[in-house]
C-alpha cells in the first residue's frame, strides 16, 4: 500500500484530491453517488456575508474543451449556511474547507470570524479571484497591494489554515503569490477561471447575460500548469493546483509541477466519479513507478 497522505501547512489530508469550490455545492449532491469521506477534502460553495442572488440567466455556456460560467457567487449568506447547511455536513469524515468572498476587506473579516468558530471547518480558502462579481472578488487578486492587504487583515482573525485562491488574470501570478505569502498565507490555490466570452453569431448576442464569464475545463490546463510550476518555484508555502484536471494523469502532472494537492472542478459536471477515479489512478501510478508515497512526486519534474 502506498501512502497518499499530503500536508498543507499543519493540516494532513488522507489523499491529495479535493473538489473545487462551486462545482458540487456543499457536497450533498455527491452523496447520492458515493461516500464523500473518500475524498481528501471538499471545498464548499463560495459563501458571502449576506444573501446573493447571483447574476441573471443565462450564466453558463459550453465552449470548446471547456465551459464559461457567470453564476456570481449565488448563496444565501453565511448565517443561513451556519444554521441550515453546516449541521447537515459537519460529520463528513473528510476536511471541509470554506471558500469566503467579500466586496470589502471588512466583509472578508466579518465573514471569516463567523466561519472560524465552526469546529469542523478545517481551513479557509480566501477567494480574491472571482471574475464574475462587479465588486470585490477579482479586484483584490489582481494587484500585490490589495492582495496583501486583504490577506493580512483576514490572517489576524483566522486561526485555521489560510489558503489564498489566486486569479490567473494577472501579468505575473508569482508576484501575487509572494505578496500573500508574506502576509501569512499558509498555502495558495490556483488557478481560478480565466476571463472569457462566447457569442451566438446568428443572434449577434453574447451567450452570457454578463457578456464575459470564467473559462474552465481542459482548455485552460496548459496555462494553469505553467502557473502552478512558476508559483511553486517562487514561494515556500504549499501550492494547490487546479485548472482542467480531468483524470489521474492531469493530476499527476500538476503534482510534478509542484502542487501538493489538486482540486477537481469542471470534470465533476461530466462525471461525479472522476475525483475517485483520480485517487485510484494516482495510487496505480505510484505502484507502477515503485514509489512509496505521493509526496515523492511533488515538484519532481525533471528539467
Amino acid at each position: 500500500m502506498v501512502d497518499l497522505r499530503v500536508k498543507i501547512g499543519d493540516l494532513e489530508f488522507k489523499n491529495p484530491v479535493m473538489t473545487a469550490s462551486g462545482t458540487s455545492g456543499f457536497a450533498e449532491e455527491l452523496t447520492d453517488f458515493y461516500d464523500v469521506s473518500k475524498l481528501g477534502g471538499i471545498l464548499l460553495k463560495g459563501t458571502t456575508l449576506k444573501n446573493r442572488d447571483g447574476n441573471a440567466y443565462p450564466r453558463m455556456a459550453e465552449t470548446a474543451s471547456g465551459m464559461l460560467n457567470a453564476v456570481g457567487l449565488q448563496n444565501k449568506g453565511v448565517d443561513y449556511f451556519i444554521k441550515n447547511i453546516y449541521p447537515r455536513i459537519e460529520n463528513y469524515e473528510t476536511h471541509l474547507i470554506a471558500n469566503v468572498n467579500g466586496s470589502t476587506v471588512e466583509e472578508y473579516i466579518e465573514l471569516t470570524e463567523k466561519i472560524d468558530v465552526l469546529k469542523k471547518i478545517a481551513a479557509v480558502e480566501l477567494n480574491i479571484s472571482c471574475p464574475n462579481v462587479k465588486e470585490g472578488g477579482m479586484a483584490f487578486g489582481i494587484s500585490c497591494p490589495s492582495a496583501a492587504a486583504v490577506t493580512r487583515e483576514v490572517r489576524k482573525v483566522c486561526t485555521k489554515p489560510l489558503i489564498v485562491k489566486l486569479s490567473p488574470n494577472v501579468t505575473d501570478v508569482t508576484e501575487i503569490a509572494k505578496a500573500v505569502e508574506a502576509q501569512g498565507a499558509d498555502s495558495v490555490s490556483l488557478v481560478n477561471t480565466f476571463l472569457g466570452m462566447a457569442i451566438d453569431a446568428e443572434k449577434r448576442k453574447p451567450l452570457l447575460s454578463t457578456i464575459t464569464g470564467g473559462l474552465s475545463g481542459p482548455a485552460i490546463k496548459p496555462i494553469a500548469l505553467r502557473m502552478v510550476w512558476q508559483v511553486y518555484n517562487a514561494v515556500k508555502i504549499p501550492v494547490i493546483g487546479m485548472g482542467g484536471i480531468m483524470n489521474a494523469t492531469d493530476a499527476i502532472e500538476f503534482m510534478l509541477a509542484g502542487a501538493s494537492a489538486v482540486q477537481v472542478g469542471t470534470a465533476i459536471f461530466k462525471d461525479p466519479f472522476i475525483p475517485l477515479n483520480i485517487i485510484d489512478g494516482i495510487e496505480a501510478y505510484l505502484n507502477r513507478h515503485k514509489l512509496n508515497s505521493v509526496s515523492e512526486i511533488i515538484g519532481a519534474l525533471v528539467i
